[in-house]
Order: structure tokens, then sequence, then C-alpha cells
């Protein structure tokens, strides 16, 4: 399960890399992409950092950064959603489904995580 997480998380952040692709280069454009970019790539960062954790406190902290980093990710996506900086919406909504699921799945390993601590 790691693996796939690890994986899922990997092609996240290479989905909005290929995103990022599609945008009209602006100030404001720029501005949300490059945060996207940096959000979505943290998230899976991070989650190799918490497969290293210390402790069952040290893996709940780090798993909630990947949880934060997802969710500015998610936000992210629906204001270019919603702007229509990107213009490909099947791709767009690939990402904002993937990014929904990643939420979902982390905040429930932080739930599950805090019950067995």
């Amino acid at each position: 399960m790691k693996k796939e997480l690890e994986d899922r998380l990997v092609k996240f952040s290479v989905m909005t890399l290929n995103l990022s692709r599609l945008a009209d280069k602006s100030f404001f454009n720029n501005y949300l992409i490059n945060q996207l970019l940096r959000s979505s790539a943290s998230a899976a960062l991070n989650y190799g950092e918490a497969q290293s954790a210390e402790s069952k406190r040290d893996f709940i902290h780090k798993v909630g950064i990947v949880l934060k980093e997802l969710r500015e990710s998610h936000v992210n996506l629906k204001i270019l959603a919603e702007s229509k900086i990107i213009n490909n919406s099947t791709e767009l909504n690939i990402a904002l489904d993937e990014s929904n699921q990643l939420v979902s799945i982390f905040y429930k390993t932080i739930q599950t995580a805090k019950q067995r601590k």
C-alpha cells in the first residue's frame, strides 16, 4: 500500500506538471501554476519523509503535511477550473478527482493513526 500511495503521489505531481504546460503565460497564471507545482511535488516528497518517521507522532505530523499540501493543490485546481485558465477540462477533471481521492485517503490515514496511537 505504501508503494502504491507513493506512486499515486508521484503521478499526481507529474499530472500537475503536464497541466501547467496547457496554461497561457501571464503573471497570475504563472503564480497559480507555480504554487500548484510546489504543493503537489511537496505532497509526494513529504510522503517519502513520512515513511522514515521516527515515531507514530512524527508519522502523523508528516502525513499531516502531505494532507495540507494536497488540500492546497485541490483548491488551486478548483481555481484553475473556475477561471478557465486551463482549457483541457478532461485533464483538469482527472486531476481534481485524483486530488480529492488523495485528500480522502490521507485524511483517513491520519484518523486511523491517531486511533492507534
